[in-house]
């Protein structure tokens, strides 16, 4: 059993067109994001999945690359050409625009896989705080069942209070993580299937696994999943690496 953390970039993004290398603190974003997996604990091996040239070039001395093809409709499909992975691998899909991806919530995910085989992949969640974050259709929210099995993602508030307000401290209401974890043998099966009209309508990868019958562990976490999706959002990113920099400079001294 091979552990692979894959983390698929493209040059292209509609709000933010080549954030993938956009400075960050003198590094291209994704250059942090290579440098927080590589921290992990649980992985054998890390990579880049690119179809882009610059961001292979930018890459190749800090992290394995591997090219992929430029047309798959999800990076859980570009995810699985660059992993090659045998039926008892297990598989973590890293978003590349997550700079603040903690270690340790990878190493919880490669656990969750390796102690239990009665999942096909498994993913995080955290509290929704805000009543505009449970509203916006940027932030994906997720159910689950008793054993903490996903029911269901969806980019509207879920569940839905038929009357009233959503009650924020019911613990019933969590925000999807974008981070996979997938047993080989699942995502080999996962990626000969086309797009489900789900997945299409919400654009969320995720269900195309759980409408073919896909079982997803949903694993609690407190980390908020700070991404960097519009060029407003590298400021944010960038005082909360300063802060996690000065702190370590302290433990140090």
């Amino acid at each position: 059993m091979k552990k692979i953390g894959v983390i698929p970039s493209r040059w292209g993004s509609t709000r933010f067109p080549g954030k993938s290398l956009y400075p960050i603190m003198g590094k291209p974003l994704v250059a942090h994001v290579v440098e927080a997996v590589q921290r992990a604990k649980e992985l054998d091996e890390v990579m880049v999945a690119t179809d882009d040239e610059r961001i292979a070039d930018a890459l190749r001395n800090r992290v394995k690359v591997v090219m992929t093809r430029a047309d798959h409709p999800s990076g859980t499909d570009r995810v699985a050409e660059a992993a090659k992975a045998a039926d008892n691998d297990i598989v973590i899909n890293i978003q590349g625009d997550e700079p603040l991806i903690n270690p340790g919530l990878i190493d919880s995910l490669v656990l969750r896989m390796k102690e239990d085989n009665a999942w096909d992949m498994a993913t995080a969640a955290t509290a929704v705080k805000s009543h505009d974050d449970l509203a916006a259709r940027s932030v994906v929210k997720v159910v689950t069942a008793r054993d903490g099995a996903a029911l269901y993602f969806s980019r509207l508030p879920i569940p839905c209070r038929r009357d009233g307000d959503a009650l924020l401290d019911s613990g019933l209401y969590r925000r999807h993580l974008g981070i996979y974890a997938y047993r080989g043998v699942f995502l080999n099966r996962l990626v000969k299937e086309p797009p489900c009209q789900l997945e299409q309508i919400e654009s969320l990868e995720q269900l195309r696994a759980l409408y073919i019958g896909g079982r997803i562990a949903v694993i609690e976490t407190e980390d908020q999943g700070v991404g960097v999706d519009r060029p407003e959002d590298v400021a944010r990113v960038e005082a909360v690496l300063k802060e996690m920099e000065n702190r370590s400079v302290q433990v140090k001294g």
